[in-house]
């Protein structure tokens, strides 16, 4: 992996976790850690969107961003399940 392609992993993570913290009701976990959430729940979007055959939203860094929005939401509502 490149170093553009890490900033870009990190940028599209911090927009994804902070998006999520806020549809989620919830605090969110500082920079860092929406970061991590959005990183995470990049790969449980990514999977998810591939697993469900949905098609691309406008350009990539769109589709990017809502995939990992909807991972790390998932994310987000299973630790909070755990937290109970």
């Amino acid at each position: 992996m490149d170093l553009q392609a890490l900033i870009i992993l990190l940028i599209i993570g911090a927009i994804a976790g902070w998006l999520a913290g806020n549809i989620m009701k919830g605090g969110g976990f500082g920079l860092i850690g929406d970061i991590i959430v959005g990183i995470i729940g990049a790969f449980i979007g990514g999977w998810l969107w591939g697993v469900l055959h949905l098609p691309g939203i406008g350009p990539w860094w769109l589709t990017s961003i809502i995939s990992a929005t909807v991972g790390a939401c998932i994310l987000l509502f299973i630790i909070r399940l755990v937290k109970r």
